[in-house]
């Protein structure tokens, strides 16, 4: 069993930062992929960025590159979230999601979630 824990979401004006962080716990986790997505209200849950375990590979949707950073501490059980310049359109619930070997883009190849935490940016 694995469980993952996200903090660090709250209000934030356009063009502010935050960082997000994402606590896995259950077992040692230097083998597991790790990646942030979000939801928006009425939206599909959507790509935001991944790392690979050795957090030497990261890949971002289109939409944030440039603009957020993944990063993780393996040591820590954690991987993080730097999101600068926010936009409106960022505001949504985001999610750490990880499992074995698993590195993508898509939402359906990760077996672990977090409960979520909820970023918005007002203009």
């Amino acid at each position: 069993q694995v469980q993952l824990v996200e903090s660090g979401g709250g209000l934030v004006q356009a063009g502010g930062s935050l960082r997000l962080s994402c606590v896995a716990s259950g077992r040692t986790f230097s083998d597991y992929g790790m990646a942030w997505f979000r939801q928006a209200p009425g939206k599909e849950r959507e790509f935001v960025a991944a790392v690979l375990w050795t957090g030497r590979s990261t890949m971002y949707a289109d939409s944030v590159k440039g603009r957020f950073t993944i990063s993780r501490d393996n040591a820590k059980n954690t991987v993080y979230l730097q999101m600068n310049s926010l936009k409106p359109e960022d505001t949504a619930v985001y999610y750490c999601a990880t499992g074995p070997g698993i590195y993508s883009r898509n939402a359906d190849r990760y077996t672990y979630w977090g409960q979520g935490t909820q970023v918005t940016v007002s203009s």
